[in-house]
């Protein structure tokens, strides 16, 4: 009988042997396979929005159901006469180049400031590179002006302080690298506001055509010049007063005898000319007589003798000490000395000095020479006559022709009205001084200015509480008017930055 196979309960007879694991061959000699431990379990998010609602709401009592939507109010305008109803809407902002000062409120973008690209960009309503920029005394203005100064250097533009009168820029300059130029009683620093300037180098070798051209505008910046100091005594400056100035400037330098060098010229030389005038000068101003002379010329006279003896003494008599370095970064002019003693009608004066040396030093800049021309309590010397006015006026208009940013500083916008009488013509060119610049960047003000700056500035209702609301909260607010646009931006300064504009080292005892 053949042999049967048998199956044990626990198996097959020739069952193939269990497999052994890694873990298994692994102790065999002595080791165990390291193992990554596995996660916890992450429990599941909560939900902000657990539920979902229709947008008709949930059909119950007091949950806002509607059996249909209303229905949408709809407009057709233009973009001209959107911002009429929505005024300050966020709109495409300004392109991305030049000073980044900090972002717009309104957008939440970086808020950039290139006053050039403007004028060369015809997509901004921007025609002047011209800067007005008015803020209460402690909101932020100057730090604005600092914090662009600095941030314009890397785009080549160098900056020129015409006159620093609180030396609220000295500590910028010195971390520039400069040292503030001081002009003031018993300072041996010294400014001649009628000096030659880069038009008068190489006088000789220039052609009769070019020497005459050149002629042209030295005389005219001195006689604009003479004209304003001496109406700011008080005295007229009839078509006569401008023949006799124009002579004795064309005597002194040698012009009328056809020298081949212009000779420097001082006020007090042309006050001396005046005082021992030349026989040929007497006939050049059709005098009949040297007396007569004296008889017609004694305010004048009178009017410069007070400017060379009186409180500019040893300021801007004789030839300027100040030789620019204009590779620097900076360069400011101190009258802080001068402020000192509380006489505002010197330092009118001496800032009107230095802003026609100012425009001579830049006559013949090169094409590559950005520069940044601050003008700082600008009232000063506007207060002063029509003439200091006009000088002002034609400083700002030469601007673009020139390829400078001129930045004029004041308090309120009320400022330049403070020439002349109200509705005299020197209050009437002050005023349209805020045409020649289509950047103004409004501070904040107190509500007892709101109706001003909506006057002056064509600001609504809403725009003059973004100023006299807004604004206050915070340093470094403010209305960037550009153009016809407008924007709320927020100035933001670096560490650096903050130390370098503080202002208020005089009150504050912890500095």
């Amino acid at each position: 009988m053949a042999a049967t196979k048998t199956r044990s309960r626990g198996g097959a007879k020739n069952a193939r042997p269990a497999s052994r694991t890694i873990d298994d061959l692994l102790a065999d000699f002595g080791t165990t396979m390291p193992r990554k431990e596995a996660p916890a379990p992450t429990p599941p998010a909560e939900k902000l929005f657990p539920h979902t609602v229709k947008s008709s709401g949930v059909r119950r009592m007091g949950h806002g159901w509607s059996p249909t939507m209303p229905p949408l109010a709809g407009y057709q305008m233009t973009s001209e006469e959107t911002p009429v109803l929505w005024p300050l809407i966020s709109g495409d902002g300004l392109p991305p180049w030049g000073a980044e000062m900090g972002y717009d409120v309104l957008s939440g973008g970086k808020f950039y400031c290139d006053p050039m690209g403007w004028v060369l960009d015809d997509s901004i309503p921007v025609t002047n590179p011209n800067i007005f920029i008015f803020g209460k005394p402690g909101r932020g203005k100057s730090a604005t002006v600092k914090a662009f100064m600095i941030r314009m250097i890397k785009f080549g533009y160098r900056s020129l302080v015409l006159g620093d009168v609180k030396d609220e820029y000295e500590d910028l300059a010195n971390f520039l690298g400069v040292t503030p130029f001081r002009i003031g009683p018993g300072l041996p620093g010294r400014i001649n506001p009628l000096d030659l300037g880069p038009l008068g180098a190489d006088w000789e070798k220039q052609t009769a055509e070019e020497q005459e051209k050149r002629a042209t505008v030295i005389f005219n910046r001195w006689l604009m010049l003479i004209r304003g100091l001496v109406a700011s005594q008080g005295v007229v400056f009839s078509p006569t007063e401008e023949r006799v100035i124009n002579k004795v400037l064309r005597h002194l330098t040698g012009w009328s005898a056809g020298a081949s060098r212009l000779k420097p010229v001082t006020i007090p030389l042309v006050w001396a000319a005046l005082d021992s005038p030349t026989k040929d000068l007497v006939t050049d101003c059709r005098y009949e007589s040297e007396q007569a002379f004296f008889n017609g010329t004694r305010p004048l006279r009178d009017a410069l003798g007070a400017l060379c003896e009186g409180s500019l003494q040893g300021m801007f008599d004789t030839e300027s000490t100040f030789e620019p370095d204009w590779r620097k970064p900076i360069q400011t002019l101190s009258l802080r000395s001068l402020h000192e003693t509380g006489n505002k009608v010197a330092v009118g004066i001496a800032l009107m000095c230095l802003n026609s040396w100012g425009q001579g030093m830049r006559e013949a800049a090169s094409a590559g020479d950005r520069r940044i021309v601050l003008r700082d309590e600008a009232w000063l010397q506007t207060r002063l006559s029509l003439e200091a006015v006009e000088a002002l006026d034609a400083n700002l208009r030469l601007s673009r022709t020139e390829g400078d940013i001129q930045l004029v500083t004041y308090h309120k916008p009320s400022d330049p009205l403070s020439a002349g009488d109200q509705g005299s013509q020197a209050a009437q060119i002050a005023k349209d001084l805020l045409n020649l610049s289509d950047v103004r960047i409004l501070m904040g003000q107190d509500e007892s200015v709101a109706d001003e700056l909506g006057r002056l500035m064509g600001l609504s209702e809403m725009q003059q509480g973004v100023i006299t609301n807004w604004a206050m909260q915070e340093k470094g607010r403010a209305l960037w008017m550009v153009g016809d646009q407008r924007y709320k931006v927020q100035t933001l300064l670096t560490p650096l930055e903050k130390r370098l504009t503080y202002t208020n080292e005089a009150i504050d005892p912890g500095v």
